[in-house]
């Protein structure tokens, strides 16, 4: 809900001062505040969260005109907030931990952690072409095969097409979104459109990249395909908007 209402709200704080944009006082310091606050409250218990929202309200400030040097300004809050988050938040040391054996896995050689392993498992047997629906081994094996690692679940049964076909999606839902904020007639919607769009379809591509061992382990779910409650609620309210516009 808190990343939901800030993009909502920076892109309408963006949208009412595009005429008065470089105004530190009225303009960029009210934003600032709020994306600092609101990413540095999520980031207490979400830190791989509160950075891809972080990334959305940089983009959604480039798209409205808010000049680089002040954009630098929003990396310089964000390294404050992170820097508070990693001390002071629940999951700080677990971050540093998967980032270290991340690291070590890329230049040393060390085995993955078991999640990653057999997320490599189960895209390996997957194939071209899978092993049919229903027809997984390692959901069975995998730590959340519903939700984190689903997609790993989706290469083992519908293979490296499967795979393909489930991110092609996801770029065409970026496309739509950013061709609907192109052609919006207001500012407001447009921002909206955009942010809501690079949000999920990030947070999409975090989890793939994960499951393919691109990353460290984050725990982002797959909007619209991972098992959730609220996340499915509010992905669908984004999509919603986005189609509104």
């Amino acid at each position: 809900f808190a990343s939901l209402v800030l993009i909502i709200n920076l892109a309408a704080m963006l949208s009412r001062k595009q005429e008065d944009i470089e105004n530190i006082t009225d303009a960029l310091l009210p934003m600032l505040f709020w994306c600092g606050l609101i990413c540095g409250l999520i980031g207490l218990t979400n830190i791989s969260t509160a950075l891809l929202l972080f990334a959305t309200c940089m983009l959604v400030m480039f798209i409205g005109r808010v000049p680089v040097k002040y954009l630098m300004m929003l990396v310089m809050v964000g390294l404050v907030a992170g820097t508070l988050v990693f001390q002071f938040g629940v999951r700080g040391a677990t971050a540093v931990s998967r980032m270290n054996d991340f690291y070590e896995e890329m230049t040393v050689g060390k085995e993955p952690p078991f999640q990653a392993k057999h997320a490599l498992i189960a895209v390996a047997s997957g194939g071209i072409t899978g092993k049919g629906p229903g027809n997984s081994d390692q959901r069975n094996i995998l730590p959340h095969p519903y939700s984190d690692f689903i997609y790993a679940i989706v290469i083992e049964e519908y293979g490296l097409i499967g795979g393909i076909v489930v991110l092609v999606l996801y770029l065409i839902f970026l496309h739509r979104g950013m061709k609907a904020a192109y052609h919006s007639d207001r500012a407001f919607g447009g921002l909206l459109s955009a942010g809501l769009s690079f949000d999920l379809v990030c947070q999409a591509l975090i989890n793939m990249g994960v499951v393919v061992h691109l990353g460290p382990i984050t725990g982002q779910p797959l909007p619209f395909i991972s098992w959730g409650g609220t996340a499915m609620i509010f992905s669908g309210i984004s999509a919603g908007i986005i189609l509104s516009v």
